[in-house]
């Protein structure tokens, strides 16, 4: 068993999806879109394997991983805590494949997803994304938070359908500080006119970082 360089998910030579030679050693991947990170800069992957990815300076448990996209934005008052007014948030475009993806991953293949003519019969009149594919945008800006944050609970509210291929920006923002490293949360999901899509709360537990 080997790990791939940039994801550091354990492969074998049998199963990986994709391999390269580079400086004669054979390198597996477990995707193609994981070997095309390491193609661009294969001597800094070498070097620094599946490091911890850093946003505004601050050392987040996120790795580098296939063709993610999107943009995050952390404001803490205080740098080493946090604090009530702490937000993160995290911008993307909703894509064909991220919707092909989800439905293929989870095995929800609801039509209107996926099928341009059932869809226009809906009251919807187009495809959209699905729901839950949108709300991950906001466990992905949570997880930029300082520290290793673990989701306790979460209520959602779903406001408007979201087009593929619409740009989207997940907001989370500290509203209480429950003791006990846990936290409550505001959380929302707006789209490139500044329509909530949607909006709820979050209860966390935010952990130091793990040495790694």
């Amino acid at each position: 068993m080997t790990v791939d360089p940039v994801c550091g998910k354990e492969v074998s030579a049998t199963e990986a999806e994709a391999s390269i030679k580079y400086d004669s050693t054979t390198y597996y991947f477990c995707s193609d879109d994981c070997m095309m990170l390491f193609e661009k800069d294969p001597e800094n992957q070498i070097r620094t394997q599946h490091p911890l990815s850093e946003v505004q300076g601050t050392v987040v448990p996120r790795l580098p991983y296939g063709q993610q996209e999107g943009e995050f934005d952390l404001s803490i008052q205080t740098p080493g805590s946090l604090g009530i007014g702490d937000r993160v948030t995290f911008t993307k475009a909703i894509t064909e494949d991220d919707v092909r993806k989800f439905a293929e991953a989870t095995s929800d293949t609801n039509a209107v997803h996926l099928n341009e003519e059932f869809a226009e019969q809906t009251r919807f009149g187009r495809r959209i994304a699905h729901g839950t594919l949108v709300s991950g945008m906001i466990s992905a800006a949570l997880a930029c938070l300082p520290g290793f944050t673990i989701y306790l609970s979460q209520n959602l509210e779903f406001k408007r359908p979201v087009d593929i291929g619409a740009t989207l920006t997940a907001s989370c923002e500290i509203i209480e500080n429950l003791e006990n490293d846990r936290y409550r949360l505001t959380t929302r999901i707006e789209n490139e006119d500044e329509d909530i899509v949607i909006h709820g709360t979050a209860t966390v537990l935010i952990d130091e970082l793990p040495a790694y």
